[in-house]
């Protein structure tokens, strides 16, 4: 039997009111750096990154001076960080509220830090957003539910590292997405990619180069659990129709994207081989126009001491 004590379980309908309400958390963190972080390409500049506590910003310059500061979800002592260049420091406790109160608590600290900033006031990419300070619809946080969460965002962001050690081309950083609220990294050919009639700006932006994107989500987006996904931008001719592995991994034509659910990642006797597995079977397929001679490594770096299963 496989050893699942690293690959927690995760029920989207025992736990997606905690999601929702911490998705809306996170909007709120991401925004921050959005409104304060120095663009950089494919929106790199607006995401979060996995610890081995919980998420954190990264450094984000202050305004009007030369401080800088971070804030950190921690899901082991269940607090949100906060952090200044200059030393003060100020800890907020992730409990059951709504977001609006969430809000009001979380610019109040920053404003105690003399960080005075305006944010963009609603979430992004959710149907029906709701501005945040009036949003007391979301309000629910369980403990154990959301470091599971976590667990499954470590053990994936070390197994998409891996998969990246071989990559010698353009690629993006393994980060959380807080719009789409989903862990994702991105192999680039190095082309540019067709222009998509009436896209908007950060999908022009986001999607301006030949892709092949991975990633992870906690059952959001109407999915219904939580799976990894990949797909192609732009899709090569029958890409639907490649070889997959595991057996389990499949091809949504509704979607346009591949799908290996996570109970079957969990259930299998090596977790983290599986989701590589899928990770090379779905770019094999999908870059068989890329220039893989430069883009990949063939010699390995020097041997290390891996990780386990």
């Amino acid at each position: 039997m496989p050893d699942n004590s690293f690959w927690p379980s995760l029920v989207w309908e025992e736990w997606k009111d905690t999601a929702d309400t911490l998705h809306m958390w996170t909007q709120i963190v991401g925004h921050t750096r959005l409104a304060l972080c120095a663009p950089q390409n494919h929106w790199w500049h607006v995401t979060l990154y996995v610890t081995s506590r919980g998420l954190t910003t990264s450094p984000i310059p202050c305004p009007n001076s030369n401080d800088c500061f971070d804030v950190d979800f921690d899901f082991i002592d269940h607090q949100l960080i906060i952090r200044h260049s200059a030393g003060p420091a100020k800890i907020l406790t992730l409990r059951p509220q709504s977001v609006a109160a969430f809000y009001r608590e979380y610019m109040d600290a920053l404003a105690s830090l003399g960080i005075q900033i305006t944010i963009h006031s609603s979430p992004d990419e959710v149907a029906n957003p709701i501005p945040f300070a009036e949003d007391t619809v979301h309000a629910s946080y369980d403990p154990d539910a959301a470091h599971r969460y976590w667990r499954i965002l470590m053990q994936t962001s070390l197994v998409f590292r891996e998969f990246q050690s071989n990559w010698l081309g353009k690629a993006s950083p393994v980060h959380f997405f807080w719009g789409s609220f989903d862990l994702a990294v991105t192999r680039f050919s190095g082309r540019r990619a067709p222009e998509r009639p009436g896209a908007d700006a950060v999908t022009r932006e986001a999607y301006s180069h030949e892709v092949i994107s991975f990633g992870f989500w906690p059952g959001n987006g109407g999915y219904g659990q939580p799976a990894y996904y990949a797909y192609a931008s732009p899709e090569p001719e029958d890409l639907g129709r490649a070889a997959l592995q595991p057996a389990a991994a499949y091809y949504s034509n509704q979607m346009k994207e591949f799908f290996l659910n996570y109970s079957d990642v969990r259930s299998s006797a090596s977790p983290s081989g599986a989701i590589l597995a899928f990770m090379e079977s779905v770019y094999r397929a999908a870059s068989v126009n890329w220039d893989n001679t430069s883009l990949l490594r063939t010699e390995p770096f020097p041997a290390r001491n891996k990780r386990s299963s």
